[in-house]
């Protein structure tokens, strides 16, 4: 969906975040770190709750992220852990991020990912409930894959029905059942916590190592030297800066502080010129990244994974005024700049936040 030029355009706004007390769950994590880096840069009063770093290497520890925050690390499926993390951070805005969050995974490990995403879902909510007096805004992140898919090209839009093909898909469709449940039982006075629940997908990125992933895979595959291996190269993905829906989450819960009209869930996914196939995304990496890269085709097996699947985010630029930061070509620029500045052995902290700065107020540009 287009957006007219003189459309009005929200903004993350500074003046709001600054000594904000905030906990961000899943700190550690590819999004969770783009996340805290940026709320560091905001001024906000960041404590972080997280397992271990998730990859190795990793943005966390690449970017020294734990050096502006305070960090606690602990399990969301333990409740009493995140409970007292609650309550001795005495935060103002909850954002939970932590998950099991690869599809490939879940079918290895279907256990452990409901019982993270589902019931540590659960717990978050359940500590904000019974610890958390001074929560005013609590945002829920889920995914796109939270919708039934039924391979349609139209955009999923947020009235629909959840499901999911796999245990992850599932796992968050549930989720996003939780938060319903738990706004409808427990957040429902408009003077206490508005809970808001975040539908996104396909983030890229500079600093994913993630596994099973497109862009960490032909990253690996270009430090390395190696063949890119590519799974179904003709399968369409909505693909976006991981900062254009980091931008949604802090524009909704800033929403949230101002009015509990804002309690329900929100798409957050890019204009449908970015939808282009895993193949190309390869071909045009390629063409960026210096030398080129060499790709060969994994046929499998592999286990089930959508063909097409996007989400209409129009009701986040109607009633929010969100856009997303950062275009295609853009983004795929700053993903090769940023593994460049690795191989060169840069300050990858200041890299990040370089590209956090430069990238938002691009956007914000006449």
């Amino acid at each position: 969906m287009s957006t007219p030029a003189d459309a009005p355009r929200a903004s993350v706004d500074s003046d709001f975040w600054r000594d904000r007390r905030v906990l961000l769950t899943g700190h550690t994590g590819f999004k969770g770190a783009w996340l805290a880096l940026w709320l560091q840069s905001l001024g906000a009063r960041l404590t972080g709750f997280s397992l271990d770093v998730p990859t190795q290497p990793s943005l966390y520890e690449l970017a020294r992220v734990g050096e502006g925050m305070d960090s606690v690390e602990g399990d969301i499926r333990d409740h009493a852990a995140i409970s007292a993390a609650v309550a001795a951070a005495d935060p103002e805005v909850v954002i939970h991020m932590a998950a099991q969050s690869l599809v490939r995974r879940s079918f290895a490990q279907p256990r452990e990912t409901y019982e993270t995403n589902v019931m540590g879902t659960v717990n978050v909510l359940d500590a904000v409930r019974t610890r958390g007096e001074g929560v005013r805004a609590l945002v829920n992140v889920t995914s796109d894959k939270c919708y039934e898919n039924r391979e349609r090209e139209q955009g999923y839009s947020e009235h629909e029905p959840m499901g999911g093909h796999d245990p992850y898909s599932s796992s968050k469709g549930a989720a996003e059942l939780v938060s319903a449940a738990f706004t409808r039982s427990f957040f429902c006075d408009p003077d206490g916590t508005r809970l808001a629940s975040a539908r996104a997908g396909n983030v890229i990125g500079g600093g994913d190592w993630g596994e099973d992933r497109l862009v960490p895979d032909i990253m690996r595959a270009a430090l390395a030297g190696d063949q890119v291996p590519i799974r179904n190269p003709n399968s369409i993905r909505p693909w976006q800066h991981v900062l254009s829906p980091l931008s949604g989450y802090l524009v909704l819960a800033q929403a949230l502080w101002d009015s509990p009209e804002h309690a329900s869930g929100w798409n957050f996914g890019p204009p449908e010129s970015d939808a282009r196939p895993v193949g190309w995304i390869v071909q045009r990496m390629s063409e960026l990244w210096p030398g080129g890269l060499r790709s060969r085709t994994d046929d499998g097996p592999h286990p089930h994974e959508a063909r097409y699947l996007k989400l209409d985010s129009s009701r986040a630029r109607s009633q929010l005024h969100w856009h997303p930061l950062v275009a295609l070509e853009a983004t795929l620029q700053s993903i090769v700049d940023w593994y460049q500045a690795l191989l060169a052995e840069g300050d990858m902290r200041a890299v990040t936040l370089g590209q956090i700065e430069a990238l938002q107020y691009a956007a914000l540009a006449p």
